[in-house]
């Protein structure tokens, strides 16, 4: 069942699509994913997208290995926040208190950050869609990174539970992204960006 395939503003089917409906889908190398019961389709990444992943990776995880806590993963991998919301970030970190939600087969529940690299297919969708959803979730950070402007956008729940945009970043400005989820991680984004 390939279900509909919508792009960011044409959202026209009238029975909202579950986790079910997803795992039926063909295993065709491109990202499905499912934000309130609508299908979005997004192609495999390109090459500064796959640059740019790789480096949070390293650096993520060199971090976590140095200071043992918590669980780094990467797309593709589903992260199920409900039977209608199961979405792929690029990246996604669960905190010590919260392994519980993993499961042998996804995350199933609210990772601590959560991380997507813009392309050019998904800027509307992460910048609206899914930063929509991980506010209603309960994400504690999300971080979008904007490869066009070499910079990235923290938005951090607050002690209201809002969650608003933090802090903007980029690498012309010699800015160092930091998160108070994991003590002593510290990224130049000019060397991020390189």
């Amino acid at each position: 069942m390939a279900g509909p395939q919508h792009t960011d503003d044409a959202r026209a089917s009238t029975r909202k699509l579950t986790y079910q409906d997803l795992v039926r889908f063909p295993d065709d190398g491109q990202r499905h994913e499912i934000i309130d019961g609508e299908h979005y389709l997004t192609p495999s990444p390109n090459t500064r997208h796959q640059d740019l992943s790789l480096r949070l990776i390293l650096a993520l995880g060199n971090h976590i290995a140095a200071h043992p806590g918590g669980r780094l993963f990467h797309a593709p991998y589903d992260c199920v926040f409900s039977d209608f919301d199961v979405v792929e970030p690029d990246l996604l970190w669960i905190a010590a208190d919260q392994l519980g939600i993993v499961t042998k087969k996804h995350v199933r529940g609210v990772p601590a950050l959560v991380i997507e690299i813009m392309s050019p297919g998904t800027r509307h969708r992460d910048r609206r869609f899914k930063r929509d959803l991980y506010a209603k979730a309960g994400v504690r950070e999300y971080w979008i990174v904007d490869p066009k402007a070499s910079g990235i956008w923290v938005f951090r729940r607050g002690e209201t539970g809002d969650f608003p945009l933090v802090t903007t970043l980029y690498a012309a400005a010699g800015d160092t992204l930091t998160t108070p989820l994991l003590l002593g991680f510290s990224l130049p984004l000019a060397d991020y960006f390189r």
